[in-house]
């Protein structure tokens, strides 16, 4: 049974902030190489709805189709993965080194999330709803609430790195566990002969309320033409639809289920294109408050999947994150050459693999007639992701131990020492090139173009992150954040040598 002195609950905290010569060098190039990958994702959804986040362009052709393609294989869902390892990673540090000087952790931790989760909360509501610093937050305080179970009188036996390890794998098997179990489900209970039956009336539904959603913005365009004083947003006729008593399902013939269900489709089609339509507006008109009326709105909806986010993406990888540094495996990587020789070359193999085949059969059109073979295809890219992100851990951590390599590439230290207030940079840059109350180029900005600008940002915040390390200790929002952390300023400027 750990001391009181461990779990968190005793004050006063005298912890103090890493200092630079006693970081984990290895840490520092994964966030600048994570902070990277992270910018090349989240370009597009500064550029286009959000609400069509992680949704492919399948109108787009030649290079822009290409470079979309390449992001949504080793890019979409790896770099963030990266970010979350390290946060675990990091939080490890800070609690080990807590232990080490025999210091209270929870409350001190408890202040930095609570502080992670404001920021978060003002980035999401005052310049870009993507953010995902809140759920970093939760997923933190459930990460701290793991390691006060396992200290306890009845946990305290398994309280050792591996246990953190089985519990990450348990949580990011569940995806894996309902596929099997709705697999099995559909197997049993439908034969070939329903399954082909299900897939024609499926295309036959998907074809025809194309042609009705055709002829109804059509007929839109019509009206506006002749009164453009009408709201042309509102579908034709929804109140009397809306009037009607919804019939049961199992009562309709199957000619009327296929109706049915060609009305369904047609619905939510044009419900996302008048969400689609929403965020256009107000991403494009010139006024700044109204924007951030349209994200505050936005945000509500954010903070109702936190909890989903925190617990089945953030943990287990926060989980990982905080075995691979208590194991000493990212601190000591020499000794465990085998390990994280496995982890590279098996990862990057077998993740690119998966990642393009889940991609291959998710851009598929059979995809929209067969939803069995759409969730194949998710399930492959959720673990294809996770694998694929392991391997360039591992190939940094290798890369890491060259000496050629850190010669050329030790501009990603600094980038990564200021990974928070770079990520905040990128939103204030791009929203000001995208939106309408600033650079007004919203939607006119192409998929290759758009990687012109990622590498002419990364360009000047290397160059900015080097410069400012020369006269700070941190970057300004990690002295921000560790000040109210700590409840006191902290120095900033590098003392003269």
């Amino acid at each position: 049974m750990e001391s009181t002195t461990n779990t968190g609950y005793e004050t006063p905290i005298h912890l103090s902030p890493v200092e630079h010569n006693n970081r984990i060098q290895v840490m520092d190039l994964l966030r600048g190489f994570a902070i990277i990958g992270i910018l090349f994702m989240n370009i597009e959804w500064f550029n286009r709805p959000i609400n069509y986040f992680l949704s492919f362009d399948l109108q787009l052709t030649g290079l822009d189709w290409a470079a979309s393609w390449l992001v949504k294989v080793f890019i979409e869902g790896k770099f963030y993965r990266i970010f979350s390892l390290l946060f675990g990673m990091g939080f490890a540090v800070m609690l080990l080194k807590a232990q080490a000087a025999n210091k209270p952790f929870g409350a001190w931790f408890s202040r930095r999330m609570l502080v992670l989760f404001t920021l978060g909360i003002c980035h999401l509501i005052f310049l870009w709803n993507g953010d995902i610093l809140h759920d970093y937050a939760v997923g933190g305080m459930l990460l701290l609430g793991v390691v006060f179970l396992l200290r306890t009188k009845r946990f305290a036996k398994r309280n050792h790195p591996n246990t953190y390890l089985k519990i990450a794998l348990w949580i990011m098997a569940v995806p894996l566990f309902i596929a099997i179990a709705v697999s099995l489900f559909f197997g049993i209970t439908r034969t070939h002969q329903i399954m082909t039956q299900d897939w024609r009336e499926q295309t036959t539904v998907i074809e025809q309320s194309e042609v009705q959603l055709e002829s109804i913005k059509e007929q839109a365009k019509r009206h506006a033409l002749s009164a453009p004083e009408l709201d042309t947003s509102t579908p034709i006729e929804e109140n009397s639809k809306t009037e009607q008593q919804e019939p049961n399902y199992e009562d309709l013939t199957p000619e009327e289920k296929i109706a049915h269900q060609i009305e369904s489709r047609v619905d939510h089609k044009l419900e996302m294109e008048q969400k689609h339509n929403a965020e256009t507006e107000a991403y494009t008109q010139s006024k700044y408050t109204v924007a951030t009326q349209f994200r505050i709105k936005q945000a509500m909806f954010s903070l109702k999947i936190t909890p989903v986010m925190a617990i089945f993406i953030c943990l287990p990888l926060f989980l990982i994150g905080y075995w691979l540094v208590a194991s000493e495996r990212i601190t000591k990587p020499e000794s465990h050459q085998n390990f994280f020789n496995i982890l590279c070359w098996g990862g990057l193999i077998i993740g690119v693999i998966v990642n393009i085949s889940g991609t291959y059969i998710v851009l598929h059109p059979a995809t929209q007639g067969a939803i069995e073979l759409e969730v194949i295809g998710e399930i492959l890219q959720y673990y294809g992701q996770l694998i694929l992100s392991l391997g360039y851990l591992a190939l940094m951590v290798k890369l890491s131990q060259k000496r050629q390599f850190l010669k050329y590439f030790s501009w990603l230290s600094p980038l990564g020492k200021m990974a928070l207030t770079n990520y905040i940079t990128h939103s204030i840059i791009l929203t000001s090139i995208f939106y309408g109350y600033a650079g007004g180029m919203f939607g006119q900005i192409a998929r290759a173009e758009q990687m012109l600008i990622v590498v002419a940002i990364i360009f000047g915040q290397v160059l900015f992150s080097k410069l400012w390390l020369n006269y700070f200790k941190f970057g300004p929002l990690e002295w921000i954040w560790r000040s109210l952390t700590y409840l006191t300023w902290q120095p900033l400027r590098r003392s003269k040598v």
